[in-house]
């Protein structure tokens, strides 16, 4: 084995059941992979500097086909299910003998880095690619220790990927030929037959999301994050289409992160060394971050140029719509030093509710916080995916379901202790329609969920008068800086009221029949919002009359 680049004087590829290795090429430099990328013939640059590559046959995450091996540590543990699904010992033992296999006389791509900018809780990551471009974006998205930390560098997880090896469903146990497995007792995961560089990313931040919150009491976040000029911290939750990338973006605040995080006692901080971030119709005016952090050391995947030109078409889906860029955090220029930041003061939930009907800005009790938390409600309109002609609700727990190890009610259980130990404001924010339903009404303007935000972060909002949302129960402010108190309470914005009450009659009756399958493991302050019977199951007829939902 010939072997290149930077190598932990400890690092050993044997024990890893990698002994017949062509080359290894170990921590090398963005250029470095760069070039390596663009020799094979696995990439081209674009005219920014920012090389483009394609992922192949799997250009998103494919949930279906991630597994968790249960074993004893796991097995009392995990939220088994159709978000976690179980994968045997011996299937995970056989299978990674065959991926191992795979790669002997071949080259590899070895990554040493870490996982969590608090240094308390740093996770040390060997990644161990196939190919050049992989690596590289292990190394934009995680944290890269200093060339002198690399000489006594020791691994506590290890990832293998292997895009090119595929499974035997048959024989390996997986539902087809991709497939990832984490191994949380081996400290392990094992990534074949899919090129998306994403499994990547989300298999570590499935494994945070266990061993933080199980075994360290440190709730994970699938969130952004900035912080004031007074160290003020915020978090913003929220989905696809939500507006979570563009809001937590405030030129008067630094940026801590933009998808993970962990909350300590006294810390929140990130979990990554970069940010991956979607470029379907990109533009330089709608997101001026994204656009410049695009040059050289980033990464866009699955995209398309212009006829005969080296100048990306962000437009172009014709490949997916799933085009997306990686690029190093020291790309964007607003960062907080050190990517964390101190307790947050403000927590913002954001929904794009196509409905029209939840308010623009409300303030959630402890109760209602853990219960939108764990909810994770957002809604598709029409054009978003096939088949789709009218909204559509859309729940993923904790703002992240498929990432989540543990049952949901832990993490908003957590969420709950955290708020009343710190103090903190939590609000839920509708970035989606007013005026009536998607069709019907109109986006919420940027500039008005801006200022309600800002007025949420200054404290503008903490001596106004509320209202009670009459269906919902949540608090509305009567009065904001800078946007219209007409628009403040949504049914204000309606022409015809009873058509309001109607879609918002409809919008409670999903939020219940979506707890249903948590009311079993909800704690009392939870149910005590959805007023629940004490043999904890879900009465909806109840809900419904105590939120009422009805005349």
């Amino acid at each position: 084995m010939n072997e290149y680049g930077l190598r932990p004087k400890t690092a050993n590829l044997d024990q890893l059941g990698l002994s017949n290795i062509t080359n290894a090429y170990w921590n090398l430099t963005p250029a470095e992979l760069v070039e390596e990328t663009v020799i094979r013939g696995m990439g081209v640059l674009s005219d920014t500097g920012a090389v483009a590559i394609d992922t192949g046959e799997f250009t998103g995450r494919s949930p279906k086909d991630r597994f968790i091996v249960c074993d004893s540590y796991t097995e009392n543990a995990v939220w088994w299910g159709d978000i976690n699904i179980k994968f045997s010992s011996e299937n995970f033992d056989s299978l990674y003998d065959k991926v191992t296999s795979y790669l002997q006389n071949k080259d590899i791509f070895v990554r040493d880095s870490y996982a969590c900018s608090d240094e308390r809780f740093k996770l040390n990551i060997r990644v161990v690619n196939e190919y050049p471009w992989s690596n590289h974006f292990a190394d934009n998205m995680f944290i890269s220790p200093k060339n002198e930390d690399l000489e006594n560098f020791n691994p506590d997880w290890h990832i293998i990927n292997a895009p090119g090896f595929y499974a035997d469903p048959d024989k390996d146990g997986t539902r087809q030929h991709n497939f990832a497995v984490i191994n949380f007792t081996k400290k392990l995961i094992i990534i074949g037959g899919t090129g998306y560089t994403g499994e990547i990313k989300k298999g570590i931040f499935s494994v945070l999301n266990f061993i933080l919150p199980h075994e360290k009491n440190i709730l994970s976040m699938h969130c952004s994050a900035n912080v004031g000029e007074k160290g003020d911290t915020a978090v913003f939750f929220g989905l696809s289409g939500t507006g979570k990338t563009t809001l937590s973006a405030d030129p008067n605040r630094k940026l801590i992160g933009d998808d993970e995080h962990g909350w300590a006692d006294d810390s929140v901080f990130n979990f990554e060394g970069g940010c991956y971030a979607k470029c379907i119709d990109l533009s330089k005016e709608k997101e001026p971050q994204i656009w410049d952090a695009i040059k050289f050391g980033a990464i866009l995947e699955n995209i398309n140029f212009f006829e005969n030109t080296s100048t990306v078409d962000f437009a172009d889906k014709s490949k997916t719509e799933n085009t997306r860029v990686s690029y190093p955090i020291n790309h964007i220029d607003n960062i907080a030093e050190g990517s964390k930041g101190t307790s947050p003061k403000n927590i913002f939930f954001l929904t794009a509710d196509a409905f029209g009907v939840l308010p623009p800005i409300s303030k959630l009790n402890k109760g209602q916080a853990m219960f939108h938390f764990i909810s994770g409600y957002t809604a598709k309109v029409a054009g978003t995916e096939a088949g789709i002609t009218e909204p559509v609700t859309a729940f993923s727990a904790c703002f992240g379901a498929p990432f989540l190890p543990l049952h949901p009610t832990k993490y908003a259980e957590m969420l709950g202790e955290k708020m009343t130990q710190n103090n903190v404001n939590v609000w839920l924010i509708n970035t989606g329609w007013t005026g009536g339903s998607y069709g019907v009404g109109e986006r919420m303007s940027l500039k008005y969920t801006r200022a309600m935000i800002t007025a949420a972060l200054n404290g503008d909002l903490e001596n106004v008068e509320y209202q009670k949302h009459e269906i919902f129960g949540l608090q509305m402010p009567t009065t904001c800086p800078n946007v219209p108190s007409d628009v403040l309470n949504p049914k204000n914005t309606w022409e015809d009221k009873n058509a309001y009450d109607t879609k918002a009659y409809h919008l409670a009756e999903q939020f219940v029949k979506n707890f249903d399958q948590f009311a079993d493991n909800a704690n009392q302050e939870i149910l005590v919002f959805v007023n629940q019977p004490q043999h904890h199951t879900v009465n909806r007829t109840h809900f419904i009359t105590s939120c009422k939902c009805y005349p």
